[in-house]
């Protein structure tokens, strides 16, 4: 690395955390009390501290003077990659379905409720992962859909008495016609327009869930929902909700992956690169587009019944545009049309922040930026999606 190279860095380094303390000051030195500096200095110089850090062992990194450390790590990197790739695809799944089956057994109730947690933003995800990551569409409002099958169950188990295992199938299928009804009028749309529609029509149907009183008693919401029951046994307890949870996400998983290995699935990526040669090739892109939509909230729907049945209430406030973003961050940052990768940016942004909550304010500070950080490393995602072939200029 030159000189000058050297003095680009520092100065977008230093650039960066005079921004850095342009945005500390007013969380942390405006105050009930009044105007004060200490906290921010102190937090300030311990970000200065670890970036000196950092730029000094990238420094020495970049002149080569880490090789005889990254050599073997870089060894010990691809010797454990090729024993992934050489173990039977069954024995991974095993251990990892094993581990899940074992995991409220040695755990405590905090743990369970972060693994619920993490698990009902799977289905999310995943269902997502269908219209954004397979076919290309950019949903704004998805998140509309987990509140019609949560909504489906409430009102069917209260006011029908039907069980949880019924109305499970229903409210996916309340969900999809939902997708269906919103998808058709939209997707004849591209980009920033779908993108858009998508966001006006979650926010209608919040605004319908939130309005309604004879029929979803608006904001007060749906209290008193029943939990599933199965041959006389209530799943009363964080640890038996787990593995409810636990199937639904198994059964999206499967569904998932044979989808994407699929003819259906093949259409998708083909509509997702170009849609026009799509087209020219005879792939019926409107009605696979509309399916897309209508598969990823059938997803939805089965994460919305199973969370009603677990909160006991479901109300309005739980189905915001927030929500909408957090289940597509998800997606990008583990990686569009990856499944162990929608997995990892789930657990990367549901499990993580729970880990540092004891960082209470600073948490949420140095999560933001290692998601920046890790966008700027890896644009494609924690785990991107491999592609299947190869491309002639990639053969090149």
């Amino acid at each position: 690395m030159t000189i000058r190279e050297s003095k680009k860095l520092w100065l977008a380094c230093g650039v960066g955390l005079l921004w850095f303390l342009i945005l500390l000051w007013p969380m942390l030195g405006i105050t009930p009390d009044g105007l004060e500096f200490g906290k921010t200095l102190t937090v300030f110089g311990y970000v200065v501290v670890a970036s000196v850090i950092i730029m000094l062992f990238y420094q020495i990194q970049q002149a080569g003077k880490l090789d005889a450390v990254g050599t073997p790590l870089k060894a010990a990197t691809v010797s454990v990659q090729g024993l992934y790739e050489r173990t039977p695809r069954w024995v991974l799944l095993s251990i990892v379905m094993g581990c899940a089956i074992a995991y409220p057994l040695l755990t405590e109730r905090y743990a369970h409720d972060v693994a619920i947690q993490v698990l009902v933003y799977v289905c999310l995800g995943l269902g997502l992962n269908i219209v954004i990551g397979l076919a290309g569409l950019l949903d704004l409002g998805y998140i509309a859909f987990y509140g019609v099958g949560a909504y489906t169950y409430a009102l069917m188990s209260l006011h029908f008495g039907l069980s949880f295992w019924l109305c499970l199938p229903v409210a996916a299928l309340t969900a999809a016609i939902a997708g269906c009804i919103i998808g058709y009028p939209t997707l004849r749309m591209r980009g920033d327009y779908l993108a858009i529609v998508t966001l006006g029509f979650g926010e209608i149907v919040r605004l319908i869930l939130n309005n309604w009183m004879a029929l979803t008693n608006g904001p007060n919401g749906i209290l008193s929902i029943p939990r599933p029951e199965l041959f006389g046994y209530s799943f009363r307890s964080l640890s038996s909700m787990y593995y409810v949870i636990l199937g639904i996400a198994v059964i999206t998983i499967l569904s998932v992956y044979r989808l994407n290995y699929s003819r259906i699935g093949r259409a998708w990526e083909a509509i997702r690169e170009d849609e026009t040669a799509a087209e020219l090739m005879g792939v019926n892109t409107f009605l696979l587009k509309l399916l897309a939509y209508a598969m990823g909230a059938t997803f939805a729907g089965f994460a919305g019944a199973f969370f009603s049945a677990r909160m006991k209430f479901v109300g309005p406030e739980s189905f915001t545009f927030l929500e909408s973003a957090m289940v597509l961050a998800m997606v990008i940052l583990g990686g569009m049309g990856s499944i162990p990768g929608v997995i990892l940016g789930v657990l990367a942004l549901v499990a993580l922040p729970e880990v540092f909550r004891e960082f209470e304010l600073y948490r949420m500070l140095v999560f933001g930026g290692v998601m920046t950080l890790m966008m700027l490393i890896r644009p494609a995602g924690i785990w991107p999606a491999k592609r299947v072939g190869r491309r002639s200029e990639e053969a090149e």
